[in-house]
């Protein structure tokens, strides 16, 4: 049982998403807006990313447990950790602060506020890259927590960073953050009609890392 009470978790949850949306648009806009090279803008938006995620889950774990992605919150709830009712008010939470987030950063760069992407992001190959993303991000955290819980930020962090960069859809590894970028029609953006394939291509990547990983940090001990 948490020491915080949940209107203090959900808080938490949606201002964490909201300021992981909000660096990965803004950082995405003012990389667009400083380079015409897509690589280096590619690279402005991958660093500031992977540090915020270090910061965010360091000062927000111990409140809610830094999930900030709905695909995180499915697998603690298939794990038993957080009972049902929680985990729909977890994600409705993230998705709602995902969304405050690109608003945000669009207030900040002097854009309109409300956008709808019209960035193509769609087919096989990118719902693959979103299968192998979410997976091993999950891996990553499912590891972390049983082998070094105090470096779960870095593995994160680093993954996400890496993992920008060797799939084919950069990453988003997140439904919330997906249905935030949606409303951006900016470096960062996905057309609403092709969330349907990345949401549930991150929530299969999400079950598999769960079904490996049950299996895989099963000590003969236990």
């Amino acid at each position: 049982m948490s020491e915080f009470s949940l209107s203090r978790r959900l808080v938490a949850e949606a201002l964490g998403t909201a300021m992981l949306v909000g660096t990965v648009v803004g950082s995405g806009i003012m990389a667009d807006n400083l380079s015409d090279d897509v690589a280096v803008s590619l690279l402005g938006n991958t660093i500031p990313t992977g540090a915020i995620l270090v910061v965010l889950i360091t000062m927000l774990a111990p409140i809610s447990g830094a999930h900030f992605n709905p695909a995180v919150s499915f697998v603690f709830w298939l794990r038993r950790e957080l009972p049902f009712g929680v985990g729909i008010a977890y994600i409705t939470a993230q998705i709602a602060g995902g969304i405050c987030g690109s608003l945000i950063a669009h207030v900040m760069f002097d854009l309109p506020v409300w956008q709808a992407s019209t960035t193509v992001r769609t087919g096989s190959a990118q719902w693959v890259a979103e299968v192998v993303a979410t997976f091993g991000l999950l891996a990553s955290i499912l590891a972390g927590i049983r082998f070094r819980e105090s470096a779960v930020p870095w593995l994160v962090g680093l993954y996400i960073t890496a993992a920008y960069w060797f799939t084919a859809s950069t990453s988003f590894a997140n439904p919330a953050v997906a249905i935030a970028r949606s409303f951006t029609d900016t470096f960062a953006g996905i057309r609403p009609v092709d969330l349907p394939g990345f949401v549930l291509a991150e929530f299969a990547g999400a079950a598999l890392a769960l079904a490996l990983f049950t299996w895989l940090l099963k000590s003969e001990k236990a």
